[in-house]
């Protein structure tokens, strides 16, 4: 058996949030083939439903490793831990820069408004979240953001052995767990499935996709891509709106 995994933003979706006609007619043949499917994404489930039906996929690697889903079951969960998310929000705080918190279900806002955060969540086509500045005490949380800008994230790169730091937005980082990458949720889920890495495909084109490429017995770029990413992938394909995954998957012989 075969597995194919799809980042979202960039791989599934164009800069328009939406999936392209040839994309859409991949997956299904993937599905036809008998080749399972399944998405690898920094969202966080509630944020990805809509595709998930439209693609008609049941299993998922969220937050970029920190939760699994197979076929409609949870496998496995990694929240971040509660004390040093106590001690980054007081730090963030006292620096100005708002924060984020996510579980499976929702997110919220450490303020009630910040063009930053609001920046971000428009180009996922989400709202600003509503403020709830202990969220993160009442729920387990599987990945925070922090909202600052590229120069101002070094405040944060010491003294949190437990976070890992990923930046996905001009003026916002992914806070994770050390270690914590998609590749790792992958594996979770492959174990599921009794098949090895080398049976494992994956198409991406962020800066949180290279674990996943360099694991995946084969690691496909988009052409939109970063150079980054381009320098670790086993192909690199069209853009996402030139039928990138439909030539990249015909060019892999999937399909």
């Amino acid at each position: 058996m075969k597995i194919v995994f799809f980042d979202i933003d960039g791989t599934l979706l164009n800069k328009e949030n939406v999936i392209p006609d040839s994309t859409k007619k991949a997956v299904k043949q993937l599905q036809e083939n008998g080749i399972y499917v399944a998405i690898a994404t920094g969202r966080a489930p509630f944020m990805f439903k809509h595709i998930r039906e439209q693609l008609d996929i049941e299993s998922f690697v969220s937050f970029n490793g920190q939760y699994v889903v197979f076929e409609g079951n949870v496998i496995y969960k990694n929240p971040l831990n509660k004390v040093q998310l106590r001690q980054l929000e007081k730090h963030t705080h006292k620096n100005g820069h708002p924060m984020v918190y996510l579980n499976e279900e929702t997110m919220k806002s450490s303020v009630s408004h910040h063009p930053y955060i609001q920046e971000s969540m428009d180009s996922l086509d989400f709202p600003h979240p509503e403020e709830d500045a202990i969220f993160y005490e009442k729920k387990e949380i599987y990945q925070a953001l922090v909202f600052c800008k590229h120069e101002d994230e070094n405040l944060y790169l010491d003294g949190y052995d437990d976070f890992g730091f990923v930046r996905w937005h001009r003026v916002s980082t992914d806070v994770v767990p050390t270690g914590g990458t998609k590749a790792e949720g992958i594996k979770e889920m492959i174990k599921r499935l009794n098949i090895s890495m080398e049976d494992v495909y994956a198409f991406g084109d962020g800066l949180n996709d290279i674990e996943m490429l360099e694991a995946s017995g084969v690691g496909v770029a988009m052409g939109n891509a970063f150079p980054e990413v381009k320098k670790v992938a086993n192909m690199v394909t069209e853009h996402v709106d030139e039928d990138g995954i439909w030539k990249g998957l015909r060019r892999l012989e999937l399909i």
